[in-house]
């Protein structure tokens, strides 16, 4: 345009204009190609006004054949659009898949226990990634476990699924909750040396964080946690923290500290009362003054509903935090002890 414009308006700028739209349907979709048309047209009448070029053949020829390109510009960005967008949906259905296979959403009931899990994905469109949940009700109780794995992409989901399928098996012939997480170690480590399945430096520095729980019943809840945050009970209307007495390191880690003592701890759990387990992704979520989300305040805040009624309260208090932009992928699983004598829950929160 600037050519057109100025004394060097004899240099006809006409089929650069006519590309305009062609190279828009390359990268863009049907509306961004139709506003590089109608630019490319404002400029080719601007410019032949300016001229005084009206009434030429060059003129004419050109508005003729932008009309042309850009009309089969936008049929072609329509077709390309439409097929991305079959892919993607593909893709998403496939993860969809996968995400039913390695993470089951949690039965509602479960014993003793009401139930309920969610997992929110930090990259648009993804349905799987490297957090991990599981519960089950065994003949010991009912056994629970939250999992992160360091890294993302396909080692940390081949990770997670072999975590996950150790515990599903070990859960139901185990007694000692603490044997449960040595078979996950154990498969850990037999997933680790498969031949190609992970780079060596990623190996190096692979690890899982796990917390393991059993609601049995008796009115406590057992605990063995490697290296993850501790479970949260939020019992008449306070939250308290179930911190490990001796801190033990991660699934993957445990070259770094010899004869580990790996046991269960014991703590108060009674009818009325709420256990969540969740992974570092909800308590490191960051709003823009670089605040971490307040996890105990939030559940304080909620009032008494069902469990995944709290789970939902939790997730629109998570995006309000971040504004929508979570940094890594979140599980939570919650869990409400009944009374035993009626089948019910009293919330006193």
């Amino acid at each position: 345009m600037g050519i057109e414009l100025s004394p060097a308006h004899f240099l006809y700028t006409g089929p650069l204009l006519t590309a305009t739209p062609a190279l828009a349907a390359v990268t863009m979709g049907p509306k961004g190609t139709i506003s590089a048309a109608a630019f490319a047209l404002a400029v080719s009448v601007a410019t032949a006004t300016y001229n005084q070029a009206w009434g030429t053949q060059q003129v004419y020829t050109n508005l003729l054949a932008l009309l042309l390109v850009s009309a089969a510009g936008v049929a072609m960005s329509g077709t390309v659009f439409a097929l991305r967008r079959k892919e993607l949906d593909q893709v998403r259905r496939i993860a969809v898949a996968a995400q039913e296979v390695i993470l089951r959403p949690v039965p509602a009931r479960l014993g003793p226990v009401r139930a309920a899990s969610m997992y929110l994905a930090a990259e648009t469109g993804a349905q799987i990634g490297g957090d991990l949940y599981e519960a089950v009700r065994t003949r010991f109780g009912v056994r629970l476990i939250v999992g992160d794995v360091r890294g993302k992409g396909l080692p940390g989901v081949r990770a997670a699924a072999a975590v996950l399928s150790a515990f599903r098996e070990a859960v139901h012939y185990e007694d000692d909750l603490a044997e449960v997480l040595n078979h996950c170690a154990a498969a850990l480590r037999r997933e680790g040396a498969v031949p190609g399945a992970v780079d060596p430096e990623a190996q190096a520095e692979s690890f899982v964080t796990v917390v393991l729980a059993q609601v049995p019943d008796r009115r406590v809840v057992e605990v063995v946690n490697r290296g993850h945050p501790p479970p949260l009970v939020l019992r008449q209307g306070r939250v308290q923290a179930l911190m490990p007495t001796s801190p033990l390191p991660p699934l993957g880690l445990d070259d770094l500290v010899a004869d580990l003592p790996v046991k269960a701890e014991t703590y108060p759990f009674t009818p009325g009362d709420r256990l969540l387990l969740h992974t570092d992704g909800i308590i490191e979520a960051r709003n823009r003054n670089n605040d971490f989300f307040p996890l105990a305040e939030a559940m304080e805040a909620v009032h008494p509903c069902s469990p995944q009624e709290f789970l939902q309260h939790l997730h629109q208090g998570l995006i309000r935090h971040t504004q929508g932009r979570l940094a890594d992928d979140a599980a939570m699983i919650l869990v409400d002890r009944l009374d035993e004598e009626c089948g019910t829950v009293d919330h006193p929160l």
